[in-house]
């Protein structure tokens, strides 16, 4: 089967949460060199990866993702085996939408990059990014190279919801998109501007909402891959062209996913190895962590519908490796130190909004200059945040404080609608080290709380080591603890453990976030010299 250039599997949302489903079995072709081990172990990427579009130009496969309000957005993986993956860089280089992108007289808190769609056109050689923001628009990006420049080709009136971008193979574009009522446009040869658009697919009732739309040309088939949020994967099919007529089957229902505690996989995409073998990357509700990517093999039927193959009756916790060539080097890992080198960021940092780039630097560490004169973490800028491993994984950093002015607050929070931090305190001209919890948000994204200090110590000198352990299996609400140290070795706990909340409604997943910002007035500085992110 042949799949155009645009294999996309990248979804966005979802309503529920859930449990297990169909049915199906197959075998794996053999193929070039295996590239890994014998077998490959579920979640593939156990970080907040959600509504991942997945394709695969030559012998490399890329993949893409929401990121809500962070920013750089919509960042691009890259793997060569499907399994191992790496942070190549981010298509939306800026969330230059509008001032609340900017934390600046209001907030994007779960706005911004939802579900979107990544392809590759061959007639030129160019990636394509494209996605809609805040229901009012949609936004086209493209690149030469996933690690950028990527420039904004066009912007197109009509918002495309929970888009998927196919490049058919006579190199028109199209875009499937919608919820409930499925839509597809025709753009122009150009990418700027859409031909048509028109409604090719009503849900049934009985099904509820469909979502999330990846757009495929199979075999001279079209395929418009939905999810039901958040436990269920539906297909339409169409002999007819990209505007139908469609009929529907389902993929999955309430299927056991492979994260204990976890949901059902879903909205994500389907792509193919060089071998001829199919997969479907999907995504799991894993919360607090967020949500996070599995792969399955992919059958099909004689009469050409896709059959997730299970394990028990389940989304197989581990599954063969796919038959791939051998990789020509190793992906960059996802965890590890950094120390800040060079003259930017690595792609793994994104920041809470837009930063304000005149607050900050790289090169001989981190050097976060206060931003925003705040009593409240969710309005102060220039904070940088980090995912977090699971199922555990500990976050230590290297502070130096000796540039903090009094009333300056920095350190290191986990960071969600409910968050707390450890970090430092510059009050009176001395310095104490304390722990934070009750920063929160209501249901509208509003804060609520701008914390409570439930612990401190005194400290001297001007370097300081902050430590957050962040337990991120899903299932139930977890702790997150925090310590100190004052020479690097030996650490200290600090505070009672925070409960990290497991609730879907932000989307995003906790994250170790660095900050430094001002209650009385601006001027002062932190340099992170290290920053690691380990695993037990």
């Amino acid at each position: 089967m042949d799949l155009s250039w645009s294999h996309h599997a990248l979804t966005r949302r979802r309503t529920l949460a859930a449990a297990t489903g169909l049915a199906a079995g197959a075998l794996l072709p053999t193929g070039p060199a295996l590239a890994a081990a014998a077998q490959y172990t579920n979640p593939v990427i156990w970080q907040d990866f959600a509504d991942i579009d997945v394709m695969r130009v030559g012998d490399t496969y890329y993949a893409s993702a929401s990121t809500m309000h962070y920013s750089p957005g919509a960042p691009v993986l890259r793997s060569y085996d499907l399994v191992n993956w790496e942070i190549a860089g981010h298509a939306v280089p800026a969330l230059d939408f509008g001032a609340k992108y900017d934390l600046n007289g209001a907030r994007g808190y779960v706005r911004g990059i939802w579900a979107s769609s990544l392809a590759y056109r061959p007639s030129n050689r160019t990636f394509y990014w494209l996605g809609q923001i805040d229901f009012a628009r949609t936004y086209l990006y493209t690149a030469t190279a996933v690690e950028g420049p990527w420039s904004r080709l066009t912007t197109i009136s009509t918002p495309y919801y929970d888009a998927g971008l196919l490049v058919d193979t006579d190199d028109t574009l199209y875009v499937a998109y919608g919820n409930t009522t499925i839509s597809v446009a025709q753009l122009s040869r150009d990418g700027r501007s859409q031909v048509r658009t028109q409604e090719v697919f009503r849900t049934p009732s009985s099904v509820g909402t469909l979502e999330g739309a990846r757009f495929y040309k199979i075999n001279g088939q079209y395929y418009i891959f939905l999810t039901r949020p958040a436990n269920g994967q539906y297909i339409l099919k169409s002999s007819s062209g990209p505007f139908g007529p469609y009929t529907m089957r389902q993929v999955l229902l309430d299927l056991r996913g492979p994260i204990p505690g976890g949901g059902v996989p879903h909205q994500g995409g389907l792509v193919r190895t060089q071998s001829g073998a199919w997969y479907y990357m999907a995504f799991v509700d894993a919360y607090p962590g967020g949500r996070m990517p599995a792969l399955a093999p992919v059958t099909w039927t004689a009469d050409g519908w896709p059959v997730v193959q299970l394990v028990d009756g389940a989304w197989g916790t581990t599954y063969p490796s796919p038959a791939v060539p051998t990789p020509p080097r190793q992906v960059t890992p996802m965890t590890g130190v950094d120390t800040f080198d060079g003259t930017s960021l690595k792609p793994r940092w994104e920041w809470n909004h837009n930063p304000d780039n005149t607050k900050w630097s790289v090169g001989n560490g981190l050097t976060l200059r206060t931003a925003t004169v705040t009593h409240d973490l969710y309005w102060a800028r220039n904070t940088l945040t980090h995912r977090i491993q699971g199922p555990t994984s500990t976050a230590t950093v290297q502070l130096d404080h000796s540039a903090m002015r009094d009333g300056d607050r920095a350190g290191l929070a986990l960071l969600r609608d409910s968050s707390a931090w450890i970090g430092l305190k510059r009050d009176g001209g001395a310095t104490r080290v304390v722990t934070v919890t009750g920063l929160t948000m209501d249901g509208n994204w509003n804060t609520t709380g701008t914390g409570t200090e439930v612990a401190s110590a005194p400290v001297s000198g001007g370097c300081v080591w902050l430590r957050a352990n962040a337990d991120i299996r899903p299932g139930a609400p977890r702790p997150g603890t925090f310590s100190y140290s004052t020479d690097g070795i030996t650490f200290t706990r600090l505070g009672p453990a925070f409960s990290m909340g497991n609730d879907w409604r932000f989307f995003m997943g906790y994250r170790f976030a660095l900050f430094n910002h001002a209650t009385q007035a601006l001027g002062g500085a932190v340099r992170v010299t290290r920053f690691e992110v380990s695993t037990p």
